[in-house]
């Protein structure tokens, strides 16, 4: 049984000149697109599975943790059940089911994804519910890319936000290591819930799920567990729209050759939104997947 550290494969740096000619920055990719099942969740979801005495694990997920959980459930033994949007993209449904979980589709304007997780949870009792973003084991999981950014001597790390497991992950990490890193986030304007408990010192939810390109980010609210962390880790959430998303997908695609998802683009919208706060630094752009849609990717770019 392999440990974390042995089980990850370790974040790709990359450094395009294209691309920071472009912006006029120094701008570092760290990108979890060659992760195990193509994101940054497969930290979280090993970390977990690895720590839990249960046989059987249950989620709601898009598709990026789904996946990650399914994988991990695989290698260490055990059953896993997750909920999904039926908005989730094709290739991440697929995904789930690829590596052995039971997929249970549902539409949110019906059933809420915590409604229907509790739901099944009345009928499997012996199993562990695992947020993907909420849960301790999933923040320690994540940590292990902010060990990874520490080594480097980055004045500034922009991270994409949805429910928050990666970002608080990311401080938890570099500030084990005691960096003095700027940390910013990055989330769709369409589901600012994370902007807007900053300002306002509190969680602050979504009324409903958003729907915005970025389908990792569909999030209703930050996590009890990450948002402490989050509350005294970050300098600040910037919200970007789907317009500059999509436009970030684009530029990795044409200037780096990086297929990304959505999800994955947004520390690279949040420049684009604002240079002004990062003219003189070396930024760390933070991709955290790269699992997209076909058809939706081809529109994109």
């Amino acid at each position: 049984m392999k440990t974390l550290t042995e089980a990850i494969k370790p974040t790709t740096f990359i450094e395009s000149a294209k691309l920071r000619d472009h912006l006029g920055l120094d701008v570092t990719i760290a990108t979890e697109t060659f992760q195990h099942t193509g994101s940054f969740k497969f930290r979280a979801a090993y970390n977990l599975v690895l720590n839990v005495l249960n046989d059987e694990i249950l989620t709601a997920s898009s598709g990026n943790f789904g996946q990650a959980l399914a994988y991990a459930c695989r290698l260490l033994d055990k059953k896993c059940t997750v909920v999904m949007p039926v908005t989730s993209a094709q290739v991440k449904i697929d995904a789930v089911r690829g590596y052995g979980a039971t997929v249970d589709l549902i539409d949110t304007k019906v059933v809420g994804r915590n409604e229907r997780v509790a739901q099944l949870a009345e009928q499997m009792p012996d199993a562990y519910f695992a947020s993907a973003y909420d849960d301790k084991f999933v923040i320690e999981g994540n940590s292990s890319l902010g060990d990874e950014l520490a080594v480097e001597d980055f004045d500034v790390v922009i991270s994409p936000v949805g429910g928050g497991g990666l970002i608080s992950g990311i401080i938890t990490g570099l500030h084990r290591h005691a960096k003095p890193t700027v940390i910013y986030g990055a989330e769709p304007l369409l589901g600012n819930d994370a902007s807007r408990s900053l300002q306002a010192g509190r969680i602050i939810a979504n009324e409903t799920e958003p729907m915005t390109i970025a389908d990792g980010a569909r999030t209703i609210s930050l996590g009890n567990l990450n948002w402490p962390i989050i509350r005294d880790g970050v300098t600040d959430i910037i919200e970007v729209s789907d317009g500059k998303i999509a436009e970030a997908v684009r530029l990795y695609f044409g200037l780096v050759n990086l297929k990304c998802e959505p999800t994955g683009a947004l520390s690279l919208g949040a420049v684009l939104e604002n240079t002004g706060p990062f003219e003189g630094k070396k930024i760390c752009l933070v991709v955290s997947g790269g699992n997209v849609d076909p058809e939706i990717y081809r529109g994109l770019i």
